[in-house]
């Protein structure tokens, strides 16, 4: 799951994007309005932690233009400030939920996972499908009752999938969902094919084939049949 933090406080963003990664997230970072609005328009993201206070703009109008860009992503405010005004105005805008600083990171980590469950997975505790259960509390995927054991990029990659199911992703959509921002520096998109290539071998050792398809000189998708 990739997330675009937007903080100017670079003590508070380092502490906060460090919680995050550990927690399994693709965090990229926005120290102002300029480079938030630079990411949104560039990459795709799962949620958007926003200030409202930055120093070359407003929050609100981040968030604006966030939703003009028509982008699917969850948006949780932080703030120092806590006037109505701006809760209701963020809300009102489209925000998700709205979180006052100074808060616990645990509090923060919480708020995103409920944030993207809604978000994605209409708020279900589990996801199910075919002869897959997926616990996104405890990162764990069964398959028929056993546990799937996988590294954190091939579930990353089998949860996207499943955020997508029927739907052609292209490897690149696939990088940047991995990688974030950090995928323009790669050579290639061979590490896709790696992942892709452990995944389904993971799987078909547990019985199940053809979740995943090629489509040859378009992407990949998961099926359905």
């Amino acid at each position: 799951m990739k997330i675009l933090l937007v903080e100017d406080e670079a003590a508070l963003r380092t502490a906060l994007a460090g919680s995050l990664r550990q927690n399994g997230y693709v965090v990229d970072e926005a120290a102002g309005f300029a480079q938030a609005h630079e990411k949104i328009e560039l990459y795709k993201y799962d949620c958007v932690l926003l200030d409202l206070t930055l120093p070359d703009g407003s929050g609100l109008d981040l968030l604006r233009a966030l939703k003009a860009e028509g982008s699917a992503a969850g948006v949780l405010i932080i703030t120092a400030r806590d006037a109505l005004d701006d809760k209701i105005a963020g809300l009102d805008l489209g925000a998700d939920d709205y979180l006052i600083k100074p808060f616990h990171l645990s509090e923060l980590n919480a708020r995103v996972r409920a944030i993207i469950r809604r978000r994605q997975f209409n708020g279900q505790q589990q996801i199910t499908f075919r002869d897959l259960l997926v616990l996104p509390e405890l990162a764990e995927v069964h398959v028929r009752g056993e546990l799937l054991v996988l590294t954190k990029k091939e579930y990353d990659l089998l949860l996207y999938l499943l955020a997508n199911p029927g739907r052609v992703l292209t490897k690149e959509a696939i990088a940047e969902h991995l990688c974030g921002d950090a995928v323009d520096a790669a050579d290639s998109f061979d590490f896709i094919y790696t992942h892709l290539k452990n995944l389904r071998k993971k799987l078909q050792e547990k019985g199940v084939e053809n979740y995943i398809r090629t489509m040859y000189g378009v992407g990949y998708k998961l099926s359905h049949e």
